[in-house]
């Protein structure tokens, strides 16, 4: 499938932002200007931009709680990002939502949730609305390995398969959920395998390889699109990082990450670009630092912005 040059370079861009937000992220928490939690995909650029870049804009888009480089992707404001993971007034949910729960809804990005899973069965009110209004529209959906075993996945591809309901559902199998390693959590190997239960198709791909990702989800969302349904796409990846900021990370061998970090998705589409001749090694170095000024002007704008105004604390809440 051919890709136009200034895309791919964009997409190179679009996984330096992605590390920058996140690595910029893990800084303000050690200096406390994060509370809460946050889970970070390093590791699993390739897997967010790939999934992104293959649906239209005003599709609509099911994130996940792991979804930074998500975001980034779909084009999200990083001054409106950053000051709602910092939680102030102007971030894209007032600040409310923090880093699991970023979404742009009249853009179409629905959002995530913080429940394992929980955006499953979202889609399928997703898709039927499509279906219903008639519109060209998909429902991209996404989730991890842990989200797979959950009661909630399989109902839902049961129901999107019978309804024929133009939805792809993409899962990050970064290896792990939360300290739960894939292969002590399922029986198979491959968890596209699951799709022909429901009578889907099913496809695994290298996570880590940006254009594999995006080959294997257009080809999907041109299935929804036509009206032949929902798919199941899983990208094989790896999240650098413990499940969440509590994560002594303990499950894990050092050895077992820092192979898994030589499979670098950034590094690898990099060396593609430059040894295809589509950019030289000083205008990578550019696009990378470039990427890394934006956050720091985002982290800027963000502490320069207003807390929340606590005399508002009861808008947006439906139920006393």
């Amino acid at each position: 499938m051919a890709v136009d040059t200034e895309t791919r370079i964009d997409w190179l861009r679009q996984m330096y932002t992605g590390r920058a937000f996140e690595e910029m992220a893990e800084k303000l928490y050690a200096l406390g200007k994060i509370h809460g939690t946050m889970h970070l995909s390093m590791g699993m650029e390739a897997s967010a931009v790939g999934t992104i870049a293959a649906v239209r804009k005003g599709d609509y888009i099911l994130g996940t709680h792991r979804g930074h480089s998500q975001l980034v992707a779909y084009g999200a404001d990083l001054n409106r990002m950053m000051s709602e993971f910092m939680g102030k007034a102007n971030g894209y949910c007032r600040g409310r939502g923090g880093s699991m729960h970023i979404a742009d809804v009249p853009g179409g990005y629905l959002g995530a949730q913080g429940i394992v899973g929980g955006n499953i069965p979202l889609a399928i009110g997703v898709g039927l609305t499509i279906r219903n209004t008639k519109s060209d529209k998909v429902c991209l959906c996404l989730f991890g390995d842990g989200a797979s075993n959950e009661g909630a996945f399989h109902e839902s591809l049961n129901m999107a398969a019978i309804w024929k309901l133009p939805i792809v559902f993409v899962c990050e199998n970064n290896q792990y959920g939360m300290s739960m390693s894939i292969k002590n959590a399922m029986a198979i190997d491959k968890i596209s395998d699951r799709a022909s239960a429901y009578g889907m198709p099913g496809v695994t791909v290298d996570g880590n390889d940006v254009m594999a990702v995006y080959e294997a989800v257009s080809e999907a969302a041109k299935r929804a699109r036509a009206g032949e349904g929902p798919s199941l796409v899983e990208n094989s990846t790896y999240r650098w990082r413990g499940h969440s900021k509590s994560d002594a990370n303990r499950y894990r061998t050092k050895e077992e990450i820092s192979e898994w970090m030589k499979k670098d998705p950034i590094a690898r589409f990099q060396k593609q670009l430059i040894k295809e001749g589509v950019l030289t090694a000083e205008e990578a170095d550019k696009i990378e630092a470039n990427s890394y000024a934006a956050i720091d002007d985002a982290v800027k704008f963000a502490e320069e912005s207003p807390e929340p105004d606590v005399s508002t604390i009861l808008e947006g809440v439906y139920a006393e």
